[in-house]
């Protein structure tokens, strides 16, 4: 049978299965849409609202500061507090959300078929780690048939909707390729574009995620793909999540065949399904009816039938089976490289059930509390870069409550994507030291903290006024948000000169912390509490004492040291210093996302900047232009001293995320070479 013909019938069989899925749902299907037509936005179960919520806060899938503004005017308990936050993101979009569709779009591409001499479309695929494609079983149903076909990305109109240049690459499913009928997947290889580049590097590549939380009953989806074989085109949230079951998604939107194996999105641009099927309407004979209601029949072509619905298979499924699939040491790797979040790699977390619903009000702070036993660092194994070179991270503020071992897991996922751009061999996470104050940082500053004022009190003022800190280190985070804003080219007015923050009038500190989320597209909540924290580490000797003490805790005391650090944990580093063993060469020290490009950090610093540190051999420092915390970056318009400034485009929603900074090539490559010289 011909790859066409075979596609089709294979297809044809998922959509009657699709629609006995859809039958049996209908009851419940009913019940959601009783409740819909009610006025319930999100008829789902409080556990996943709840874990919803939490996933959009933590990934800044929704402005803390929007979610403070709507709940402040009215007492919510946790349930409707959630369903508001859900309801925020449902309505308001950051600009990035186009941006991001456009780099989630790069990843998709068109998938045709040699036969008979002539090239015809089959279907949609889409990169889901910098070399593997993922589509449907139907599409590629064996290495045979990859083998026969190729994949063009770039198949689309330009920004002038004249038809694009599509890039042609070729599969290479000896090396890699995975199918399963019953979850219709196919993951294949792609071959490297022409100058050894893996598709990914140039196209992007999706993050799959195991975990739950990525879509609730109600939301609605945006697939990519390449519909009728035509060129690449998007139905974009004018649909809705109708039922999930174990395994599939049912959903309702736009799509015609060539849709198969298609990326279905959230609005956060995070895959939750793969498309592969409509569903056709059925009568009580279960026959496929037509949209003028008569039988159809094979030779009426499908887009003749009355589809009612689609239906896609749960990212997260199709995760927990490949771990389960039996691969070599080689092809194991390649999975691995999809990252972290799926799963896949050795010593991943486990996905995690639906918590209990939160049984205090939402917060700020709803997210990454500190849990009653303090966490400890993380040292690496001593064999660990032949046992004399240690890679250390360093984190920065808001980690509390989180699970460390988690956090060195995602720091070297982030990093083992920017070795893997730049050639170099990936890392074990348990070959880094990770000390971890995240929790003792947030102790000490309550413990330093006037009496502390309720949500309800915080949510009552602006932003800059609510994230301020008591006592001394209140002025110095006033100055770091003036001087930030200042940096970032905010224009003067002389009677903002005049306004008192905290006094009779109130605006001149908010006006600043506003142009530096608007200059930056990151979150006044993020600046403002990030600055905060900088400014109690500064200003209170009981606060860095009780830090680097903490740190020191976790510290190598002897040989060669990488070390890694990100936002506060630059300026922890940076004092780190002064204390380290004498015994330790620092070869090579990588800031991130730093604030210490402000008059206002580097004057307190105990190595008495700004001056390269004699410790320090080599200094690299990765900023991007939308990071609020980088703001007085590049570092050498100020400090004196060899050091290397590198500028990177970091995606706006990410602008201040350390697995972004370690993603790029420019970044790991030097950490690479100086932690395992060849």
């Amino acid at each position: 049978m011909a790859v066409t013909d075979n596609a089709r019938a294979e297809q044809m069989k998922h959509a009657d299965a699709a629609a006995e899925r859809y039958a049996r749902t209908s009851a419940e299907r009913q019940t959601i849409e009783r409740q819909q037509d009610a006025g319930v936005e999100f008829p789902d179960s409080p556990e996943a609202i709840a874990v919803r919520a939490a996933r959009l806060l933590d990934r800044h899938g929704v402005p803390a500061a929007a979610v403070v503004e709507s709940i402040r005017e009215e007492p919510l308990d946790a349930p409707a507090a959630y369903e508001r936050i859900l309801g925020l993101s449902k309505e308001l979009q950051a600009w990035s959300f186009l941006p991001r569709g456009a780099r989630a779009a790069r990843t998709v591409a068109r998938i045709s078929v040699r036969e008979n001499g002539r090239e015809l479309p089959l279907g949609t695929g889409f990169l889901v780690s910098p070399r593997l494609l993922m589509t449907n079983h139907h599409v590629l149903s064996d290495a045979a048939t990859a083998q026969q076909c190729f994949v063009e990305f770039d198949a689309q109109m330009t920004i002038d909707n004249t038809p694009g240049a599509p890039v042609r690459l070729e599969f290479d499913p000896g090396a890699f390729f995975v199918a399963d009928e019953g979850l219709d997947f196919a993951l294949v290889l792609v071959h490297p574009i022409s100058d050894s580049q893996a598709p990914g590097e140039v196209f992007g590549w999706n993050r799959l995620s195991v975990q739950q939380g990525k879509l609730v009953i109600g939301e609605p989806v945006n697939v990519i793909g390449h519909p009728m074989g035509r060129l690449k085109e998007i139905a974009v949230r004018d649909n809705a999540l109708q039922v999930r079951l174990d395994d599939f998604l049912h959903y309702k939107t736009d799509t015609e065949p060539g849709n198969s194996g298609s990326p279905v999105y959230n609005d956060q641009w995070e895959v939750v399904a793969l498309h592969h099927s409509g569903v056709p309407k059925k009568d009580a004979q279960g026959r496929t009816l037509r949209k003028d209601g008569q039988v159809w029949q094979p030779g009426d072509g499908d887009d003749a039938i009355d589809w009612v619905s689609n239906e896609g298979v749960r990212i997260s499924t199709i995760l927990k089976h490949l771990a389960t699939v039996p691969l070599d040491p080689t092809r194991r790797a390649l999975l691995a490289e999809m990252g972290m979040d799926s799963g896949l790699q050795e010593g991943a977390a486990a996905p995690q059930p639906f918590p209990q619903p939160f049984l205090q009000p939402v917060s700020p702070q709803a997210v990454g509390v500190p849990s009653a036993v303090a966490h400890a660092g993380l040292s690496a194994r001593r064999t660990a870069f032949g046992g004399g070179r240690h890679l250390v991270y360093l984190h920065g503020r808001s980690q509390q409550g989180k699970d460390p071992e988690q956090l060195r897991r995602d720091w070297t996922a982030g990093l083992n994507q920017g070795l893997t751009r730049a050639g170099i061999t990936p890392i074990d996470p348990a070959d880094t030291w990770f000390p971890y104050y995240g929790d003792r940082l947030t102790q000490v500053i309550r413990q330093h903290e006037a009496v502390p004022r309720s949500f309800e009190e915080l949510a009552a003022v602006p932003v800059a006024e609510a994230c301020a800190p008591a006592g001394p280190s209140r002025r110095t985070y006033e100055q770091l948000i003036a001087e930030a804003a200042g940096k970032s080219a905010m224009p003067r007015e002389d009677r903002l000169a005049t306004e008192r923050f905290g006094g009779s009038v109130v605006g001149a500190l908010q006006q600043q912390l506003s142009w530096l989320a608007a200059k930056t597209d990151l979150d006044e909540w993020v600046i403002a509490t990030t600055l905060r924290d900088v400014a109690a580490y500064l200003d209170d000797p009981g606060v860095r004492d009780a830090v680097l003490d903490c740190v020191l805790e976790t510290m190598p005391t002897s040989g060669e040291v990488v070390l890694v650090t990100h936002s506060l944990g630059t300026v922890v580093g940076m004092d780190l210093i002064t204390r380290l063993s004498p015994e330790l060469d620092l070869t090579l020290l990588v800031t991130a996302g730093s604030p210490l490009g402000l008059d206002t950090v580097y004057s307190r610093l105990l190595v008495g900047g700004p001056k390269r540190p004699e410790r320090v051999a080599h200094w690299l420092n990765a900023w991007s232009p939308t990071d609020a915390v980088a703001i007085g970056c590049p570092l050498g318009d100020s400090w004196k001293g060899e050091l290397t400034d590198l500028a990177v485009a970091n995606a706006r929603d990410r602008a201040h995320s350390i697995e972004e900074y370690l993603g790029h090539q420019e970044v790991a490559d030097p950490i690479g070479r100086t932690i395992s010289p060849a």
